[in-house]
């Protein structure tokens, strides 16, 4: 699967795939949504910060699209 680089096309991504999301994820997809580039800002909030908290309450998301999500939002990071 082909991940694209544009946090709000992973945004639809995670929502399409990830049925039941867990409460806490809500407002960081939510930002994302708004988010072209990992170096972008959401208001005062650097999209690397959005990104890595939504990873921290994503670990109830399983399969092989969040395997492949997560490993291209942790490449995104690490750029």
């Amino acid at each position: 699967m082909e991940i694209p680089n544009q946090i709000s096309a992973i945004e639809k991504i995670i929502r399409q795939d990830w049925k039941k999301i867990y409460y806490a994820a809500t407002p960081y997809l939510d930002a994302m949504r708004e988010l072209d580039s990992i170096r972008q800002n959401y208001y005062e909030e650097p999209a690397a910060s959005i990104v890595r908290y939504f990873l921290a309450n994503a670990t109830s998301w399983r399969g092989d699209t969040a395997r492949a999500v997560k490993a291209k939002l942790k490449q995104l990071l690490d750029e």
